[in-house]
């Protein structure tokens, strides 16, 4: 049974990231002082009392703003509404009401779920006169908390997970078994339109402006009877580019999501073409050692067929040190040749995953050695005894010689060619190791 949602929802800059961070007892939420730094929803685990549930954090609602992005954040914030089985609607204790809170608090009423009112910013022990003001929004005692210092919220946490054992949804399984597929790339590179389309939702906010994901999100998708988890992060750049503390902590974000993903899709434009930060995002993965997919975006963007041989002769030329990725054309936005990325993923993961026997292995050496390619160093000759696979997720070799100092980088490279030439070893990376053994 799937984990009980609680959403979190409110205007900017009332505390609904800090009250995320002190309830889940993590510092994901990105946490600023400046408005509407919260903009996709983002979904954390937690638990209360022996209660585990999912906490969704939400982009700030502000009904009646000209801020390009809001209508998509308060949709968004309204959409996790509609998912969650309990919702904190968060107000300022010390601002008090204004029309954005009235008009939240005019739907939320219509929501046909429990509603917690929670006052934040109440250090004070003495709350009973600033209170009053809020019952007025018409959804009961308010909460008075301080997300900050963390008063009040065990209190409230109690409410809420009277409600989930009420509403029978309390469920304390593991995260459910899925292959993970991180979504990276360069601001504006199509990462989020096609997030939607693998995903088949409008999830992830879709704007031509750089920057617009600051969170890594999640959804699980079931294609074909394979669960996958999809994580679309923030757009990547070098550290010295980050002018902004909050997209810095973006940036964080999606590092840790390539950190626990299976498969990552590098997303370059292909109306640009292959650049610097692309090459750089894609050393990021390539470090981490997760599996690869490059998705040459936008495809149809590109005008004939021999710039389009163009784009694949400088990503042959200059991702090598990646020469293991398929490549894959498509258009996110129309949704032309999406379809290649699953398979290329299947592929990908089945490859980053498996285990070759050691008598293959072995076998494959044996052509090694009899081709009388090795190397030495002064009167010391390399000479191989016998290999074995020593890891998955990405696979590595272990070798072990006589003597693993005389193996240069050349060398390996060799080895590796030959491993990818005898064995399925597409989209993923491997690792090769050398111990000594007389």
């Amino acid at each position: 049974m799937p984990l009980p949602i609680v959403a979190i929802v409110g205007r900017p800059n009332v505390g609904k990231s800090t009250l995320v961070n002190r309830i889940a007892q993590i510092d994901e939420a990105i946490v600023h002082e400046m408005r509407g730094v919260t903009r996709d929803r983002s979904y954390h685990n937690a638990d209360w009392n022996g209660v585990d549930f999912k906490l969704i954090d939400t982009g700030g609602i502000e009904v009646g703003s000209d801020d390009s992005f809001q209508g998509s954040i308060t949709a968004q914030a309204l959409e996790a509404a509609r998912q969650a089985d309990v919702i904190i609607f968060v107000v300022d204790g010390k601002v008090g009401i204004n029309a954005d809170d009235e008009e939240v608090a005019r739907i939320l009423r219509k929501a046909k779920k429990p509603v917690l009112l929670a006052a934040n910013k109440m250090d004070s022990t003495k709350h009973e006169d600033e209170l009053w003001e809020f019952y007025q929004l018409g959804l009961g005692d308010p909460w008075p908390v301080s997300a900050m210092h963390g008063h009040g919220t065990g209190d409230l946490l109690d409410e809420v997970v009277k409600h989930l054992r009420e509403l029978e949804v309390v469920g304390g399984e593991d995260e459910v078994e899925a292959i993970n597929v991180a979504i990276i790339g360069r601001p504006n590179a199509g990462k989020s339109s096609l997030t939607n389309r693998l995903t088949d939702n409008d999830r992830s906010i879709v704007s031509d402006v750089a920057g617009t994901t600051r969170d890594a999100i999640d959804t699980l998708v079931d294609h074909e009877g394979t669960l996958y988890r999809i994580v679309d992060t923030a757009g990547l750049r070098r550290k010295s580019q980050i002018d902004e503390d909050v997209e810095y902590y973006g940036f964080v974000r999606a590092m840790r999501a390539i950190d626990r993903a299976d498969v990552a899709l590098l997303v370059v434009d292909s109306s640009i073409g292959l650049t610097n930060e692309d090459q750089r995002v894609a050393g990021y993965a390539a470090e981490r050692g997760c599996a690869m997919v490059i998705v040459l975006n936008k495809w149809d963007l590109v005008e004939g067929p021999d710039e389009k041989q163009k784009i694949r002769d400088r990503i042959a030329d200059r991702m090598t040190f990646v020469g293991y990725a398929p490549v894959v054309a498509i258009s996110a936005l129309t949704g032309k040749k999406v379809q290649r990325i699953w398979d290329a993923v299947e592929e990908a993961f089945a490859n980053y995953s498996q285990v070759i026997p050691t008598g293959k292995l072995n076998a494959f050496l044996t052509t090694i050695r009899e081709s009388g390619h090795t190397v030495s160093k002064g009167k010391a000759i390399l000479r191989m005894k016998y290999v074995t696979q020593t890891a998955t997720k990405p696979p590595r070799f272990t070798f072990f010689c006589n003597r693993p100092d005389v193996v240069d980088d050349n060398y390996e490279r060799y080895l590796e060619n030959r491993l990818r030439a005898a064995f399925p070893l597409t989209g993923t990376p491997v690792r090769l190791r050398f111990k000594k053994k007389d």
